[in-house]
């Protein structure tokens, strides 16, 4: 019998496959610099956040200020969310205007958390003042100003955990439950120590109105 031998003819069946494939492979789309960047910020790459912060910082707080109408303190403490907020939800973006219209998201969402909590915050004056000088309820315009402001400066004195107490409680509107849960006191200890707060308060706000009429 006859031996039969296999010739392989240039450009025929099997050499035209390995050629498509290195044609597909050629047509395949680079990946974008906006995917490579977010796609390490994803991963947790310490560089790609330094490279992000470099590209996006001023432009996402120049955004930021225009949203927060000018107010630079808003729009800082907005824009330190917002990166906060990248860091935590950053997934891979294939194209830069995607990505970027994601951020501007972010901010926006963090300018209006951010006027909820000043607004919460104004609340909690009015209604401490209310509360603890009833006779200043026919106070004028000066006279509410200064007492918010006293207010304002108590609560800022107060050492960090003291004041997060008293803004969980009248700001977040947490119950004693929940106060509870998160100090590790029992409620009615929780319950003592806002006693004890809100006493300390009246008598620092009160000694420095004092002050300010001398």
């Amino acid at each position: 019998m006859p031996e039969v031998l296999a010739i392989v003819i240039p450009g025929g069946p099997r050499d035209s496959g390995a050629a498509a494939l290195g044609t597909a492979a050629a047509a395949a789309p680079a990946i974008s610099q906006t995917a490579r960047l977010t796609r390490r910020l994803a991963a947790g790459d310490e560089a790609a956040f330094g490279e992000f912060h470099q590209q996006y910082f001023d432009r996402l707080y120049r955004h930021i200020l225009v949203l927060a109408r000018g107010d630079e303190t808003a729009a800082k403490e907005a824009l330190q969310e917002t990166l906060c907020r990248v860091a935590r939800y950053v997934r891979q973006f294939d194209r830069e205007t995607v990505f970027w219209c994601w951020l501007t998201a972010l901010a926006r969402s963090a300018v209006c958390d951010g006027g909820r909590r000043r607004r919460r915050y104004w609340l909690l004056l009015q209604s401490y003042a209310q509360r603890w000088l009833p006779l200043l309820v026919e106070a004028n315009t000066e006279q509410e100003s200064r007492l918010h402001s006293a207010l304002e400066a108590c609560l800022l004195a107060l050492p960090s955990e003291d004041r997060a107490l008293v803004e969980r409680k009248y700001l977040a509107n947490q119950t004693m439950r929940e106060l509870a849960a998160q100090t590790g006191l029992t409620e009615r200890a929780v319950e003592s120590r806002l006693l004890r707060l809100r006493r300390q308060l009246r008598e620092q706000m009160l000694r420095k109105l004092r002050d300010i009429d001398l």
